[in-house]
């Protein structure tokens, strides 16, 4: 399998990319069908999908600065697209692209959703703890976040800090 993603890396990275912003359309375009009415509650007093409009980012700051967030995310996928490119030539770096798939899938999951409604679609609800309302590409963005903290801790070693962040050692 290692052999066939480090053949095959754009492919798998194309069809993950896919698989991801699909799911995430498909589920917003259902809470926004399914949920104007009120909530769905999935397990009583912890968990139940709730419909959000959301005009800001994470946790709801900055609400109604959408302008922010287009530039904000044009300039994060030309960097990241970019990186993806560069980083793909060594097979080392595969973890560390599939890993960036996953952020710009979710980046562009919220970016469809800022340019065709001025909004995002929020709604799954974690009312246990009263978690902030979030979505399929929010999943996304925070789980591939946590997996390159892990891989920048564990996987990677100083000198592979040298190629992801060029220059980084120089002085």
């Amino acid at each position: 399998m290692k052999r066939f993603l480090t053949k095959h890396w754009l492919l798998s990275s194309l069809v993950l990319f896919a698989v991801l912003l699909l799911f995430d359309r498909v589920t917003k375009n259902w809470a926004s069908l399914a949920l104007r009415d009120g909530p769905v509650v999935l397990i009583e007093g912890v968990l139940e999908f709730r419909y959000l409009e959301n005009t800001g980012a994470a946790w709801g700051t900055f609400q109604g600065m959408q302008w922010l967030f287009y530039i904000l995310t044009v300039v994060f996928l030309a960097i990241a697209i970019a990186e993806i490119v560069r980083l793909s030539k060594k097979s080392r770096y595969l973890p560390l692209v599939y890993t960036l798939v996953v952020t710009l899938s979710g980046a562009v999951g919220n970016f469809i959703d800022r340019l065709s409604q001025r909004f995002v679609v929020d709604f799954i609800y974690f009312k246990l703890i009263d978690f902030p309302i979030f979505n399929g590409a929010d999943c996304c963005i925070t789980v591939s976040m946590a997996i390159l903290v892990i891989l920048l801790l564990f996987y990677y070693q100083n000198e592979d800090l040298d190629y992801i962040v060029p220059g980084q050692n120089a002085k």
